[in-house]
């Protein structure tokens, strides 16, 4: 499984949702420093070139560059830079990391960054996925659809968003608008979909449904359902758009950050959270009893008679409990951003603002993990843990 992607795979069973061994891409970068212009021929031509005294462009403004890599021409905003790497945003959102030597043909195109205009997105994504599909555009989407399926398709990503907008806007968090239309591709079929996986550079099992990819920021998915009916909101396709809709505009409002995301535990517990109807469609369900996510109660409560408050230590300093028993991780994660959002919306927003504010491409430590959450919500674990059970206990 490629790192950066957020993959969602249908439920086996009692609803359990399989995750990559790597969720979040966590790249090292290094500070400038003094670079030998001889040896460092991009970063010396380009960057020192240009004026620039840090290893972060955006110190310098938001100038963009051309250049090629093996062939292929991109154009976009450098980012941060090493003598062993530089990372730059593409104008269609895309997250490139490569070696400077790596770059060819390489010149400044423009003293400010902009994205792709959306006629432009559209010419790619049709270009990219052939005949017998269409972009439909959105207020802040784009979304590639089977001909004919607009109607079924482009609104339910738009909905989504503003139903994520509106859910944490109401609970004090500030979220920014994104910076590039946000990509949804629907393939017709599993077959389509694990094709256009692979050509996107994510090789995915046939066991996954859709993903989320915070390098390329684009959303994929195909209908494993025959159709939609009106009851049937919580069939396997639209569950995973939930999810991985989720993911996406929580990575393009600022609540996390693409260049260095935040723990896994808050990446799936916010996704879970709004796996349940009362917070994907807050506005038409208000009570809390549509906001718990039964499946993952479910998992939980089967947990709780051997919870320990090292559980939520672990989970707050390492991802590891992904990788070895993701249920229990989901579920734990679930409940604990639950927990939060419900009864300290305000400290929770704290907590996010203190995770999406790290340097860039930088690797957050577990000692500055654990110091993020000591920060604003303490560090005394058995009490945490009895509030967090005793609000757990209470819910039916």
């Amino acid at each position: 499984m490629n790192e950066g992607i957020h993959p969602r795979a249908p439920p086996r069973g009692d609803p359990s949702y399989l995750v990559g061994s790597q969720l979040v891409s966590k790249r090292s970068m290094f500070c400038l420093g003094r670079m030998d212009p001889m040896r460092i021929r991009f970063a010396f031509i380009v960057l020192i070139h240009l004026g620039l005294s840090s290893s972060r462009a955006d110190s310098a403004g938001d100038w963009m560059v051309q250049l090629k890599l093996d062939g292929q021409p991109i154009e976009g905003m450098p980012l941060a830079w090493s003598h062993q790497q530089v990372h730059l945003l593409a104008r269609d959102g895309r997250l490139w990391t490569f070696a400077p030597d790596a770059a060819k043909e390489f010149r400044k195109s423009a003293d400010r960054f902009r994205s792709y205009p959306a006629s432009e997105f559209r010419a790619v994504l049709l270009r990219e996925l052939g005949q017998g599909y269409e972009v439909s555009g959105t207020g802040h989407y784009l979304v590639a659809h089977p001909a004919g399926q607009r109607d079924l398709w482009a609104q339910r990503f738009e909905d989504l968003y503003r139903s994520f907008v509106h859910y944490f806007s109401v609970r004090g968090f500030k979220l920014n608008e994104p910076r590039f239309p946000l990509v949804g591709v629907v393939c017709r079929d599993q077959q389509e979909f694990l094709h256009y996986s692979a050509a996107q550079g994510a090789q995915v099992g046939a066991s996954i449904l859709g993903w989320y990819s915070s390098e390329s920021n684009r959303l994929l998915l195909y209908n494993v359902n025959s159709g939609f009916k009106e009851g049937d909101y919580w069939g396997e396709t639209l569950a995973t758009l939930i999810h991985e809709a989720t993911h996406q505009t929580a990575f393009n409002s600022g609540l996390h950050s693409r260049y260095t995301p935040p723990p896994v535990w808050v990446i799936e517990g916010i996704a879970t959270l709004f796996e349940a109807p009362g917070v994907s469609n807050s506005r038409f369900h208000t009570n809390q009893i549509d906001r718990i996510n039964r499946g993952r109660l479910r998992h939980f409560q089967q947990l709780a008679p051997k919870h320990r408050p090292e559980l939520i230590r672990d989970l707050v300093v390492s991802d590891r409990l992904f990788r070895l028993s993701p249920t229990l991780a989901y579920a734990e994660a679930w409940a604990l951003t639950f927990y939060l959002v419900e009864t300290e919306p305000r400290k929770y927003a704290n907590y996010l603002a203190r995770t999406a504010s790290h340097a860039p491409f930088q690797e957050v430590a577990a000692e500055e993990r654990l110091a993020d959450f000591a920060a604003v919500f303490g560090d005394d674990w058995p009490m945490l843990e009895a509030k967090f059970l005793r609000f757990m206990g209470g819910l039916k």
